[in-house]
C-alpha cells in the first residue's frame, strides 16, 4: 500500500473505527471531555494528513517552479 493511500486511511480509522474504544467522559483535557478532545484532535489530524498527502502526490509537482 502506498504511503498516500495509508495517508487517507489514517482520519477514518481515528474517527470512526477506534472511537467506540476511547468513548470515556473521564478525563477531561483542555477543558473537554475525552470524547471531545478525540474528535478535534482528529479533526486536526485530518487537515494535516490532507497536507502531506497533496505534498506527496506526484500529480501536483509543477516544471518550472511554483504558479
Amino acid at each position: 500500500m502506498k504511503l498516500i493511500h495509508f495517508l487517507a486511511l489514517l482520519p477514518f480509522v481515528g474517527m470512526l473505527v477506534l472511537l467506540p474504544l476511547v468513548n470515556k467522559v473521564q478525563p477531561f483535557i483542555l477543558g473537554m471531555p475525552f470524547i471531545l478532545f478525540w474528535v478535534v484532535l482528529w479533526a486536526v489530524l485530518s487537515s494535516a494528513c490532507l497536507v502531506l498527502i497533496y505534498k506527496l502526490d506526484p500529480a501536483n509537482a509543477t516544471e518550472g517552479g511554483e504558479e
